[in-house]
């Protein structure tokens, strides 16, 4: 839901305010078809918004945008070969005793390998069935709609989310709401036209975790660069690095060891067997 860009990897102080809860439509035979070609119109205007999986644009240039989405793209989640079909997204919530340390090193490692900024190949077990977000751009309710939505908008040949770091953010966080920070240069391409080139730079994206459940419950994206600069890079790219910022550095390839997190099916409790009544229940029918 957004094309890229920035000047050098800042990982300064991150702002808490911006997590605030807050992603005729000559004869009766020519008036009859003029009818059904206005109808069929209509139609594919309600079928592209029930494919669509953004709730609400926030900015107008980006809902303008949208409509210029290439259309095979937008059917990527329907595609059995996609990787967004094969997730289970009714798959078991990890343990709510799940440390928050844990789940940062946990989301670290799994965005490293899987890159689901850009490639919409989440796990589901990390976030609830309430789960919202949000960046700049558009609004979008659900891990399912999420991930369908990202992987329409990127490219899949070339867009990259490469993890700088993800770590609790200890200035956003309090008792009630405790927020992990994942810091990641994005560069690559969005299907809008005949495709646009993404200038990297620096996203944080900002994860608001459910104390009770240990979910995530929020997410936010914040950009490094104002929207300006994002879209006068991608449609005048000759313009880079000299009205506009610079790319972003390269991120150096991390080495990561995936933590043990236990799934609330794992953790639930076994029954207990009382023998003595079961033996008693066994000599009783002979």
């Amino acid at each position: 839901s957004c094309l890229p860009s920035l000047k050098t990897i800042q990982l300064g102080p991150l702002d808490s305010r911006r997590l605030d809860h807050t992603t005729s439509r000559e004869s009766s035979t020519l008036l009859s078809k003029l009818s059904s070609g206005v109808e069929s119109k209509e139609d594919a205007s309600l079928q592209e918004e029930k494919e669509s999986s953004v709730e609400e644009y926030r900015n107008a240039v980006t809902k303008v945008l949208s409509t210029f989405m290439q259309k095979d793209k937008m059917m990527a989640g329907n595609n059995t070969k996609n990787p967004i079909a094969s997730i289970d997204f009714q798959a078991a919530k990890i343990s709510p005793s799940t440390s928050l340390q844990t789940l940062a090193e946990a989301l670290d490692y799994e965005l490293c390998e899987k890159e689901w900024f850009v490639t919409g190949n989440v796990n589901p077990s990390y976030f609830s069935d309430d789960f919202k977000f949000q960046d700049p751009d558009v609004k979008v309710d659900g891990i399912k709609k999420y991930s369908e939505g990202v992987n329409r908008l990127f490219d899949q040949s070339t867009s990259r989310a490469e993890i700088i770091s993800t770590v609790i953010n200890e200035e956003a966080s309090t008792p009630d709401r405790p927020v992990i920070t994942c810091t990641w240069r994005l560069s690559g391409r969005v299907n809008v036209g005949f495709g646009l080139e993404i200038k990297p730079y620096i996203v944080y994206t900002d994860f608001v975790v459910d104390p009770q459940t240990s979910l995530i419950v929020f997410q936010e994206d914040r950009f490094d660069l104002p929207p300006w600069d994002i879209l006068l890079s991608s449609l005048f790219p000759f313009l880079i690095g000299k009205i506009t910022s610079s790319p972003a550095p390269p991120v150096p390839k991390r080495e990561l060891v995936k933590p043990k997190i236990n799934l609330l099916e794992d953790s639930l409790p076994l029954p207990s067997l009382d023998f003595g009544d079961m033996f008693k229940s066994l000599f009783s029918k002979q």
